[in-house]
């Protein structure tokens, strides 16, 4: 007779707000992976759902929202997969609900890309603290899991006060260079989806922050557009920093000229009064940091990189 499986472990819940899987092979490698790991998914049953491109009906997806943080103490919540979706579903969320029930439970919510809008509009809503980080399909169902962002995503959530050395030199004219220090909160996400959310309640007003910012799929004028909308809004001039991750999977043509992202980064350092630095490792992208959203952040730039202290967010139980 097999004995029970007694190892601790932490319970993992899923939500499937945006997509569904577009491979259940991948899917169940992510679940085998993280069990491997001292995670245990709970409910793998919501990954067979299907409702036109989401990853169930608006019922079931709403459901998954609101079920956050209703499971053991101490349960991490973590996002299958971006997309589309949760844009249908912000008008009907309860905010207040979810965060009373996370805070009790204690239970980090990890996730990126389309879940940015869920992120942003809890921390407008109820000044909750979420993580930008990796999701169940990408990150955890590759056939190889980045150990870079595996590193990252244990320290920080079992850390209170984590610190992050990014070596990240900053291509900038002689003399202005950032060097020095700046404090605030840590905020930001998916690019698009930050746009997205302008003239709504669901845009944290962030006064004093360090803005982080990635996007995938976006040519370096689409890249450049949403980034003076942001400008024009009002947004970018509020922060004292702005920190650019990953910005994958775009083309340029013979229109272009020359025209790139390096030329959108000098363009939008010459229109702010303030840092902007690159080579922040997050986004689309297997290299990746967990970070919190809305949690406080102090940045430290040298010519070599920077470094980013956290703190002021949810964590697991430390590993015995």
């Amino acid at each position: 007779m097999s004995m029970p499986d007694i190892t601790p472990h932490t319970e993992v819940r899923l939500i499937a707000s945006s997509g569904y899987p577009h491979d259940v092979a991948i899917a169940a490698r992510g679940c085998a992976w993280l069990k491997a790991h001292g995670y245990h998914v709970g409910n793998p049953d919501i990954l067979a759902r299907r409702y036109l491109r989401f990853g169930g009906t608006d019922e079931e997806r709403l459901a998954d929202l609101h079920a956050i943080g209703t499971g053991a103490a101490g349960e991490l919540t973590l996002a299958v997969r971006g997309g589309y979706g949760i844009a249908r579903l912000l008008d009907r969320v309860d905010f207040t609900r979810i965060a009373a029930q996370a805070g009790a439970s204690g239970t980090p919510i990890v996730g990126h890309s389309d879940f940015t809008a869920f992120q942003l509009a809890y921390l407008a809503r109820t000044g909750g603290v979420t993580f930008a980080g990796p999701m169940l399909l990408a990150d955890f169902g590759g056939e190889q899991v980045d150990p870079f962002m595996w590193r990252h995503f244990e320290g920080v959530l079992h850390d209170p006060a984590y610190r992050i050395e990014v070596a990240a030199p900053q291509h900038q004219p002689q003399g202005q260079a950032f060097t020095g220090s700046v404090s605030g909160m840590l905020w930001g996400g998916n690019l698009a989806m930050l746009c997205s959310l302008l003239g709504t309640p669901y845009m944290p007003a962030v006064q004093g922050g360090i803005l982080f910012l990635e996007d995938v799929n976006e040519p370096p004028y689409r890249v450049e557009r949403m980034l003076i909308q942001l400008m024009q809004a009002g947004v970018l001039g509020a922060q004292r920093a702005v920190l650019l991750g990953d910005f994958s999977n775009y083309r340029v043509t013979d229109y272009d000229n020359g025209y790139d992202m390096p030329a959108v980064v000098s363009y939008l350092r010459e229109q702010l009064a303030l840092p902007v630095l690159t080579g922040l490792p997050f986004g689309h992208c297997a290299r990746k940091l967990t970070l919190p959203v809305g949690g406080q952040a102090t940045l430290e730039a040298g010519a070599e990189g920077f470094t980013l202290s956290l703190s002021d967010y949810p964590t697991l139980a430390p590993r015995a």
